[in-house]
């Protein structure tokens, strides 16, 4: 008989406990009973054997498990049964679990014991056995009469195993010890089993350590979780060692909200520095039960402890220590990386759990992201993140695109992380996929080219991560791109497949077979696509490539096979194309893009062979001899004209362009297909500008830069007809005006190619034909407009063939003719005043509808105002139809090195005074400079800063236009900017001293009788354009990344050499900033109208903020005021107004309260000064300090104004019980201040009643008062006894102003104007909230007899009394126990004294009492 033994209960130490132990149960010397067999079943007397195998289960020795030949629990209580009825009960017990003890003296028989039994199938145990069975052990376990015994035994065993490394005896024994405690049905003693565990821990090896503590949650009851998670968490503090099992077994146990942070602290800490394997561990209990209060504080510290490198270093390690040991070592390190990948990949899993099951993870994760702002803080782990959340949580998407887009463009989010991510972590983002595929394609339709880059190396890096299947899924998603990205994303491909002998042919395979699919179709959209992508991966094979010392060199090793695919698929290309000539045309232009991207970098032997088609091509289809006759029946009676080389009496060459658009334009008419059908190519006039393009690349490739070979093509005349035809376009039929409109658009175009091959000659002859090349431009433009205006519902020749032709269609409401636009203008201003505020409404409320204006070029607006008053016949704005003109080149800027000739009319023999060949006419600066701004503001001004377009079109309507422009970065637009900067600052100094000269000799006068108004508007218009470009520049978001600060400082310092030649070579960027403000600070005195006013104060403000100073913000402030105090005349000697002039305004007012030191101070001056002036003023007065402001531009101030003092009033503090007295007194003044303003700007409602007004009042009044309650009622709660009379006042004045907020509801109930009524309730709402929270103030100060309610009339705006509410039913809702019942009001329009002002009639002068 053995006597139970018992671990001991107390804490003691591992020495007392080990004592405590017998010694027998040390000893390791395996005693073998009796087998049948080495590894046959065990056969004995011993009792444990012999009853076992009665209830069921055959013991085995050696290797093979234990047989059990019944159920589970119909063995256990065989075994129960055989016990019990024993007659040595209880006696037998004890002998039982000392056979047992003397059993599992043999290891091999003890794991016998703690592995699963082997079920045993017989024919009458088929159904019996279940295919899985627990072991030995834990099946007496769940016998309670064994259970203690059993236990202990365990417990005694375990310290034998406590030096046994794992693997000693195949087996380890202390993990199979520990887990036959799990998930038992019940435990008799769990208290007592959990002390023997936790005291076991306290002794044991660390491995056994970490076994006991992992197994704790499958152990505890419900009960006991509380209170052993408490002293676990004692053990984490120490001993360090433990904290990956303690946190994993807390992860799953229920700690109070103390705990947990307290742990969750201690876990935040060790992040830096814990093992890898163990990374995911600590994660997830950090991420464990996070409430939603606390979510973004833990997330963001977490984020900034984990660092994903760390990860990475050791792969790194791993992978270059195996490029210096054998193979069988370098096999070991590979599976040691794969190990470390497979981590991190865990770790991204537990994150994915918490965002998908914890509500609030995703949103803190976003929001931590978000609220990072240095550059240097985010980290590949946020990108990775910011894809699973996108991947996992559908409703997160939109945010993270925004993150994502506002991120990218400063620079936190570079193209190295998203490398990095994708290199060291493809594993994890593979999953994220079709999000990176999504993001790709939102990206790369951005109007940002910072986020459209980002989008196409997401494809880049997607593309060579991942696998062929993502390749091939990549390549079946471009169906979903634009053309412009189709470029893009295969140059990336193309660099992919062809940079580095790619062997793996199958991406080459695939791009192929796309490009021959696409190439094959009929869809003009899918055969767009073929030529773009084919002409880009061919730019990949034909490129030469570089050695890794930097020469380059052709690719002498180049297959014969590789350079037959080339030739190939440039003869597909060609052959698709030769049936359609925009196909055709997109193939030249395509083919010039990639002569001019890979600049020195084309292999010869493909240059040659696309240079010889095209010059033969070129010459063949639209280059003839000039002769005094020109054969055939056309159109128009043809007529060389623009030839500037008349002096060469032959040879000479001109552009047959009218020939061939009549021979195309008849041509319309007939069976295209017979043409077809002969495989001949057709020649169309649309190819003319795309093949010279192609032609002057190849030229100025093959020639270093010389266009010596083509420099005939710059003078040569065109076939054209006579255009002096202003008096009979009336005369002409329809096809005959569209003819000559598409002749003039044909022309038009190919002069600006010519202008854009020839810009950079230095040659002065050269350049002064580029010069006339321009003039003819602006001449050619002149006459088109008048041509569009007689050809309604006309559709131009496409220009630009990298664009979907329904996008480049102008609608016809579009194209507004200018002479219905001024006559609806006049019809206007005949009609009441009721009408003009009306359209003063629709401005306010409808911004839109000024765009057709704003969009008008400053080019055509002189032309419209001069030109049409002259010959009375319409004009159209070139504007809508940008996308039917060629683009122009940066390079075409270089022009404006040349002067400024400022003499634009001469008499009739051409007398003038020297004239040089290199001037430009102001027209001429006009075109260039709008075009310039355009391509400013498309390329470095985000979207989210540019107003919406007319009728809000398409993004991709606004990319019409600018193909060429978005192949560049907005750094090498930026760089090209800023070398203009010195000739752009030298017109900028000839408009001041032309209007500084011309205030002079007119004596101020603006319309005098010596001034010249074309000249004057088109100088004008120069000055206009040239601040424009300087806002567009320095506005730039990407001045303010680091790698771009010395581009800056460039920028700067031309200005401030302007002030100081040769003194700025050293000043620091502060000192640049403000040299340079003072210099544009000097042309205040010069500007010659307010849109210059407005665009010179926006271009200090940008420069002000690089950074803003207080001095800068006063000067800003004081210029604004300046504008506002001078008096605008146009020409015609009346005052500037219009919807234009109007929006200027009120962006120059807002701009003037945004940097006075004192708004509320502004708000009174102009309300209390200006608005008195203007009332005592005529019908069609001014106000005499501030000009600017009359009857028609009262909306736009009283808008403002009433905007500005809402803001300003939010901008106070609300009170608190700690403010002192003075503190309280400050702001009692600073809301005395705007109520008083308040008061006084309601009050003008009665004189300027109309709509627009009106409308104002009701939205800004209400946000007024609900700032007061929220922010000065709780003042005056704290300040009502020390500052009663003050709080007194202020009252009183507020109480007058809802009290005409309430006649203004009345108003508009009367009016039914539904525009003001929608204002109505809510504004109701809160004079309601404002009446009981007085109240409830007076309550607080103990001074409820000074509140009560009276009733409030319904009145007009003048104060008359609407007499009908003796007709309406009762309000109910308002019975209010602590009120006077009050009397009933009228319906919904009306008031009554519960909710109007009466109810604010809280006798102020009782309170005092």
């Amino acid at each position: 008989m053995v006597s139970k033994r018992k671990l001991s209960k107390s804490d003691a130490h591992g020495d007392s406990l080990i004592a405590e132990l017998p010694q027998t149960k040390k000893s390791r010397i395996s005693c073998k009973e009796k087998t049948s067999a080495e590894d046959g079943v065990v056969e004995n007397n011993n009792i444990f054997v012999q009853l076992v195998k009665s209830a069921g289960i055959t013991l085995n020795a050696g290797e093979r498990q234990n047989d059990i030949a019944v159920d589970q629990a119909t063995f256990q209580k065989k075994l129960c049964q055989i016990l019990r009825k024993h007659p040595f009960y209880p006696r037998i017990v004890q002998e039982f679990v000392s056979g047992l003890e003397t059993h599992i003296k043999d290891r091999d028989q003890f794991r016998n014991c703690l592995l699963p039994c082997a079920p045993v199938r017989g024919e009458g145990t088929r159904n019996l056995v279940h295919s899985y069975c627990e072991s030995l052990i834990k099946l007496l376990l769940g016998i309670e009469t064994l259970q203690p015994a059993i236990i202990t035994v365990l417990l005694e065993k375990l310290p034998e195993f406590f030096f046994d490394t794992v693997g000693t005896f195949g087996t380890n024994f202390p993990r199979l010890i520990v887990n036959q405690f799990k998930w038992l049905d019940k435990i008799l003693d769990s208290k007592d089993l959990v002390m023997k565990l936790m005291q076991m821990v306290s002794v044991s090896p660390a491995p056994i350590q970490h076994d006991i503590i992992t197994s704790l949650p499958e152990i505890l009851e419900d009960s006991q979780q509380s209170e052993v998670a408490r002293e676990v968490s004692q053990l984490l503090k120490r001993d360090n060692r433990l904290t990956v099992p303690i946190l994993d077994a807390l992860s799953s146990l229920d700690l109070d909200a103390g705990l947990l942070a307290e742990v969750r602290q201690s876990a935040m800490i060790i992040v830096p520095a814990v093992k890898l394997e163990d990374l995911p561990v600590v994660i997830k209990f950090i991420l464990h039960n996070i409430k939603a209060v606390d979510a973004v504080e833990v997330i963001s510290a977490l984020r900034k402890n984990l660092d994903l490198s760390s990860c990475i270093l050791p792969l790194q390690m791993l992978s270059s220590q195996s490029k210096l040991k054998s193979q069988p070592q370098t096999s070991s390190s590979t599976s040691q990386v794969s190990s470390s990948q497979n981590c991190v990949k865990l770790l991204f899993d537990v994150i994915k759990s918490a965002v998908r099951f914890q509500k609030g993870i995703s949103e803190a994760w976003i929001k931590a992201i978000e609220n990072t702002v240095c550059v240097s803080d985010h980290k590949v782990l946020d990108l990775i993140v910011l894809l699973l959340i996108h991947t996992t949580n559908t409703k997160s998407r939109k945010q993270i695109e925004r993150v994502l887009r506002n991120k990218i463009p400063l620079g936190c989010v570079p193209e190295q992380l998203l490398q990095s991510a994708f290199r060291n972590h493809s594993l994890v983002i593979k999953d994220f996929f079709p999000s990176i595929l999504s993001l790709a394609q939102t990206f790369l339709h951005s109007a940002d080219p910072c986020v459209v880059s980002f989008g196409s190396c997401m494809y880049k890096q997607a593309f060579a991560a991942f696998d062929s299947y993502c390749q091939q899924n990549i390549l079946d998603y471009t169906e979903k791109l634009n053309p412009q990205q189709i470029r893009k994303l295969f140059y990336i491909l193309g660099e992919l497949a062809f940079s580095q002998r790619q062997e793996d042919s199958y991406i080459q395979d695939d791009m192929h077979m796309v490009i021959r699919k696409w190439l094959s179709s009929t869809v003009p959209k899918y055969k767009q696509m073929g030529i773009i992508g084919a002409i880009t991966v061919a730019g990949s094979m034909a490129a030469k490539r570089r050695k890794e010392d930097g020469c380059s060199l052709e690719r002498t090793q180049q297959s014969e096979e590789h350079c037959r695919q080339l030739s190939i698929l440039l003869d597909l290309v060609s052959y698709c194309c030769e049936q359609s000539p925009e196909a055709l045309a997109l193939y030249y232009d395509e083919l010039a893009n990639l002569i001019e991207k890979q600049k020195g970098n084309l292999d010869s032997q493909i240059l040659e062979r696309i240079g010889k088609s095209v010059v033969e091509d070129f010459s063949n289809d639209f280059v003839v001899d000039l002769t005094p006759a020109v054969d055939g029946v056309h159109l128009f009676p043809v007529k060389s004209l623009y030839n500037l080389d008349e002096d060469e009496s032959q040879g000479t060459i001109v552009i047959n362009l009218l020939p061939l658009l009549s021979q195309n334009w008849l041509g319309k008419s007939v069976d295209e297909n017979t043409t077809r059908n002969q495989g001949k190519k057709i020649v169309s006039p649309e190819c003319l500008s795309p093949s010279f393009r192609l032609l002057r690349l190849y030229t100025t490739e093959q020639h270093n830069g010389s266009m010596e070979e083509i420099d005939a093509l710059l003078g040569c005349p065109l076939h054209l007809t006579d255009l002096e035809i202003e008096g009979n376009l009336d005369s002409l039929a329809k096809q005959e005006r569209e003819f000559l409109c598409s002749l003039l658009f044909h022309s038009l175009n190919w002069f600006r190619e010519v202008v854009n091959a020839f810009c950079q000659q230095q040659d002065l002859e050269m350049k002064g034909k580029v010069l006339t090349r321009l003039q003819n431009i602006t001449e050619l433009q002149n006459m088109l407009r008048k041509c569009l205006a007689a050809s309604p519902g006309y559709v131009p020749p496409r220009a630009i063939f990298d664009c979907e032709a329904l996008e480049a269609a102008p609608t016809i409401n579009a194209v507004g003719l200018v002479k219905k636009k001024k006559t609806g203008e006049k019809k206007q201003k005949s009609e009441g005043s009721k009408d003009s505020s009306a359209d003063h409404s629709q401005m306010e409320e409808n911004p839109e509808g000024n765009q057709p204006e704003a969009e008008t070029t400053q080019l055509e607006k002189v032309l419209l105002d001069t030109t049409e008053k002259k010959s009375g016949i319409p004009l159209v704005q070139l504007q809508s139809y940008r996308a039917f003109f060629r683009e122009l080149d940066l390079e075409v800027f270089t022009i404006l090195h040349c002067g400024l000739l400022t003499k634009s009319i001469l008499d009739s023999e051409m007398h003038t005074e020297a004239r040089e060949i290199v001037q430009l006419g102001p027209a001429e600066l006009v075109f260039l400079l709008d075009d310039l701004c355009q391509k400013l503001e498309h390329i470095l001004i985000p979207p989210a800063a540019k107003r919406a377009p007319f009728l809000k079109q398409g993004k991709a309507c606004r990319k019409i236009g600018f193909s060429h422009l978005c192949q560049r970065s907005s750094q090498e637009v930026a760089q090209c900017a800023v070398e203009l900067l010195k000739p752009l600052c030298n017109h900028m100094e000839n408009m001041h001293n032309y209007f500084q000269a011309l205030m002079t000799e007119n004596q101020g006068v603006v319309d005098g009788p010596r001034v010249n108004i074309q000249e004057h508007q088109l100088m004008s218009s120069c000055y206009q354009q040239l601040l424009q470009a300087f806002r567009f520049l320095f506005a730039w978001s990407g001045f303010s990344q680091r790698e771009n600060s010395d581009l800056l400082r460039s920028a700067l310092k031309v200005l401030a050499d302007r002030l100081k030649p040769g003194e700025t070579g050293f000043l620091l960027l502060e000192d640049l900033i403000s040299e340079s403000f003072h210099y544009l600070l000097n042309f205040q005195h010069s500007v010659p109208n307010f849109q210059c006013a407005l665009t010179l104060t926006q271009l200090l403000i940008v420069i002000a903020e690089k950074p803003v100073a207080s001095w800068k913000k006063d000067k800003i402030a004081s210029l604004a005021k300046q504008f506002l105090c001078q008096s605008w005349m146009q020409l015609s000697g009346t005052r500037e107004k219009g919807s234009q002039f109007s929006d200027a305004l009120h962006t120059l007012l807002c701009v003037y309260m945004e940097h006075t030191d004192n708004i509320l101070k502004a708000v009174e001056d102009i309300s209390s000064v200006g608005v008195p002036e203007l009332i005592n003023s005529a019908n069609d007065g001014y106000s005499s300090t501030y000009p600017t402001l009359t009857r028609q531009t009262f909306p736009v101030f009283f808008q403002v104004m009433m905007a500005q003092l809402e803001n300003s009033a939010r901008s106070i503090s609300a009170g608190k019980p700690s403010d002192s007295s003075e503190v309280q007194l400050e702001k009692l003044l600073h809301w005395n201040m705007a109520v008083r303003d308040f008061h006084i700007l309601v009050n003008l409602v009665k004189v300027f009643d109309s709509r627009p007004v009106l409308s104002i009042c009701l939205k800004y009044g209400r946000l007024f008062v609900e700032a007061f309650l929220k922010l000065a009622m709780p003042l005056l709660d704290y300040s009502f006894k020390k500052h009663r009379e003050d709080v007194q006042s202020l009252l009183k004045t507020l109480q007058l102003s809802t009290r005409q907020l309430h006649h203004m509801c009345g108003h508009s109930k009367i009016h039914q104007d539904l525009g003001l009524t929608n204002h109505v309730p809510l504004l109701k709402k809160s004079l309601e909230q404002f009446v009981y929270r007085v109240k409830a103030m007076l309550a607080f100060n103990h001074c409820q007899e000074a509140f009560w309610v009276g009733i409030l009339k319904n009145r007009d705006l003048q104060g008359e009394e609407i007499l009908s509410q003796d007709s309406e039913e009762n309000d109910p809702g308002e019975g209010v126990s602590q009120l006077p019942r009050e009397d009933p009001a009228e319906g919904e329009g009306d008031i009554s004294g519960s909710e109007g002002g009466s109810k604010h009639n809280d006798d102020d002068e009782e309170s005092s009492e």
